[in-house]
């Protein structure tokens, strides 16, 4: 019975290997060690012909024997030793930026302005600025002279396109020998970190909505109210009551001075699920999920709305807890800030309901949004119905297993909606939503 545990761990870490690889085989990343490497060095790209032209003109020299050949070669050597010599360690430079901010959301373009000061007079450098592709192009900007005190600036543009975590810079630098075999940085501003994150829009969700709606089978669990969607009952009055909500009639019947009570469905807690196993969503290219991106935004846009409502919200997925319960619509950088961190992982989906399942509230309503859901995952899904809870089931509708899933949930009970990578939310959540609602 031990060597399942052993066997599946063990998968998981094979398959998380095998992830880490095939992202760092990608053209994108092997390009990216080569310029980090290059960079490190400080060897350009003339300078690496004439290292290897050194090396096989020695080769050709110690094989025939030719003594202008080793000459040639030590002169090669003789003029990379001189290249680093003449080049500049370190350039006395101020930099500073203007234009970029901390958060920013997908799609919004920045408009950056990029000084620098000199501490004295320099000639002949380039001002470089390292941008993630993802938002754009590396700015290089040669400098042919700059006096003392003189400040120079340049503008740049940044399309904030995927979400995600970036590092803008560092901004440097970049000067060399006359030969232009050896180059140097000096960094003159540090990098700057920025979070996009994910789009959200206005979308529908009918968190009140309660598993047992026919009266009079009540939830599970559910509290009485001032004033809330659903009637729960009446009471007599006490002082401080709202006397817009005396029933008069049920008072002249009973004699007493009755007001109303109202319930707010299940509760006010709202728990949102994102499945981030990377078997179940579209790969893409280059570590790109479209599925992945289009079930954050989902996440992102229920959970502001919610927010803003006074709703308690806390996000969960695979591998554990994403956010602390939130409450109000001041906690709304809190979720975003987390989702714009969140990657794909190999935790299977299972574990996230048997997290819940032994641990969670049974007065929650929850949001799954997820790509596939098997027959292992329903069952789970199942049991947690059984406790009463409300379970609304976002299927990421990218391939034509992922289709599946609506009716496995609809067969189970749940609220369905089916969201397509690129398709407006708003329309997806309302119609499906208001849908569910008009067959209950």
């Amino acid at each position: 019975m031990s060597a399942a545990p052993a066997t599946t761990t063990g998968g998981s870490r094979r398959r998380v290997a095998l992830d880490r690889l095939t992202d760092a085989l990608t053209p994108a990343e092997v390009r990216r060690r080569f310029e980090r490497a290059q960079r490190a060095l400080g060897i350009t790209r003339f300078g690496w012909v004439a290292v290897a032209g050194a090396v096989l003109l020695w080769l050709a020299a110690y094989i025939v024997a030719g003594t202008a050949m080793y000459l040639f070669a030590y002169g090669m050597v003789l003029l990379l030793v001189l290249a680093v010599l003449l080049a500049p360690r370190r350039l006395k430079l101020e930099g500073e930026r203007d234009g970029l901010y901390p958060r920013v959301q997908e799609g919004d373009r920045l408009d950056v302005e990029v000084k620098l000061t000199a501490r004295r007079r320099m000639s002949t450098f380039i001002l470089e600025e390292r941008v993630p592709e993802r938002l754009g192009r590396a700015v290089r900007v040669p400098i042919t002279k700059l006096s003392s005190g003189s400040t120079v600036s340049h503008h740049y543009g940044l399309r904030a396109s995927r979400r995600g975590v970036y590092q803008v810079g560092p901004l440097v630098a970049v000067a060399g020998d006359p030969l232009g075999l050896i180059q140097r940085e000096t960094v003159v501003a540090e990098p700057f970190e920025l979070l996009v994150h994910p789009r959200v829009e206005t979308v529908s969700d009918r968190p009140l909505t309660r598993q047992f709606e026919d009266p009079p089978i009540r939830p599970p669990v559910s509290k009485p109210l001032p004033s809330g969607l659903e009637f729960y009952g009446m009471r007599e009055y006490v002082p401080g009551d709202d006397l817009r909500r005396i029933v008069w009639r049920a008072s002249a019947r009973t004699g007493k001075v009755m007001v109303r009570e109202a319930e707010q469905g299940i509760t006010d807690r709202i728990t949102i699920m994102i499945d981030t196993d990377r078997g179940a969503h579209s790969r893409d290219g280059e570590g790109l999920s479209e599925s992945f991106e289009a079930g954050i935004r989902v996440a992102a846009s229920l959970g502001v709305r919610h927010l803003r409502e006074g709703y308690e919200v806390r996000a969960e997925t695979n591998g554990g807890p994403l956010t602390r319960p939130l409450r109000g619509a001041t906690h709304q950088l809190v979720l975003l800030d987390a989702l714009a961190r969140l990657e794909l992982s190999r935790e299977p989906m299972a574990s996230m309901f048997m997290r819940l399942l032994s641990g969670g509230r049974r007065d929650a309503h929850n949001i799954l949004i997820t790509p596939r859901l098997g027959q292992a995952e329903a069952a789970q899904l199942k049991l947690l119905l059984d406790t009463g809870a409300s379970v609304l089931v976002v299927a990421l509708l990218w391939d034509e297993a992922s289709t599946d899933t609506m009716g496995i949930a609809a067969g189970l009970g749940c609220q369905v909606v089916g969201v397509h990578p690129g398709q407006d939310l708003a329309t997806a959540l309302y119609s499906e939503v208001a849908g569910s609602g008009a067959r209950r």
